[in-house]
């Protein structure tokens, strides 16, 4: 009889020290707060971008961000395809390379749980010429190159339209083609190009709308050279992307704050004379 009774006692006390260590006892459970355990803030990221002048403007957030104490690792890439699927798949934690209307299709077309948290630089769009200083001086019947890529010819286009010089329908919006123009008092003929030989078509058309990357290779200035600018209202800015599950995690914060800084500002300034144009004010 005394041996069952120490056995009981056995089989109780280890019952109750497993109940301590689950928390599965009902006494027990009035040492938990009734909060649900928080997960450790994240200090360490790993972010993707292009290499050039992408990823050189992200070594700077990376600067920045090291003084508040975050460490962000980038990863880079040769294509614009992979840095999403990487940040898809979850390879990386965020990425900086795109605008909103790459990104949007992109999401549409493979189905991507994405989302962009924050404006950062704009590559803006120009038109140039060779033989007009002002747009007032285009004649009627003007020959005016455009990228022939989908989303550039589009983004051409809405320059034109900005400029006063064409009336695109509004149903169009960002992938509007020339068969979207609606009004063209000066019947401008519009000349779809490749868009890398855009810039190389200004001998033989009077002006031309050209990405800034291009501009800069042929050796002109979207600060000095171009006729018209887009500005950091641009609908082609570019954005930081994130899985759209994580976008509250703060440590995105902490990126955001970093690369939103005087400092990437006034690198982004200095290093690309106008080529790249800050949207953060």
């Amino acid at each position: 009889m005394i041996k069952r009774k120490i056995g009981l006692a056995l089989v109780t006390a280890a019952t109750l020290a497993a109940l301590i260590l689950t928390g599965c006892g009902g006494e027990t459970k009035k040492a938990d707060t009734g909060k649900p355990a928080q997960p450790a803030v994240r200090n360490s990221i790993k972010v993707g971008a292009t290499a050039g002048p992408q990823a050189e403007v992200l070594e700077v957030a990376k600067k920045v961000a090291a003084k508040d104490g975050m460490t962000i690792q980038i990863v880079e890439f040769n294509d614009f395809i992979q840095p999403n699927v990487a940040l898809n798949q979850g390879d990386i934690d965020a990425n900086a390379y795109q605008h909103q209307p790459f990104l949007d299709n992109q999401i549409k077309e493979r189905k991507y749980e994405l989302t962009s948290i924050a404006q950062t630089i704009i590559i803006p769009m120009g038109i140039y010429s060779k033989k007009i200083k002002k747009l007032d001086e285009l004649k009627p019947g003007s020959i005016v190159a455009v990228p022939n890529d989908p989303t550039n010819c589009g983004r051409g286009l809405l320059l034109l339209e900005k400029a006063g010089l064409i009336k695109l329908n509004p149903q169009a919006g960002l992938k509007a083609t020339p068969q979207d123009i609606v009004e063209n008092p000066k019947n401008l003929k519009i000349k779809e190009l490749e868009a890398a030989q855009v810039p190389r078509s200004l001998d033989d058309v009077d002006i031309a709308a050209v990405n800034a990357n291009y501009a800069v290779v042929a050796g002109l200035s979207p600060k000095t050279d171009s006729i018209l600018l887009e500005d950091a209202k641009s609908p082609y800015a570019c954005v930081i992307v994130v899985r759209s599950k994580d976008k509250a995690d703060p440590v995105f914060q902490k990126l955001i704050k970093a690369y939103q800084s005087p400092e990437v500002k006034a690198f982004v300034e200095k290093q690309y004379n106008g080529a790249f144009v800050a949207v953060w004010k």
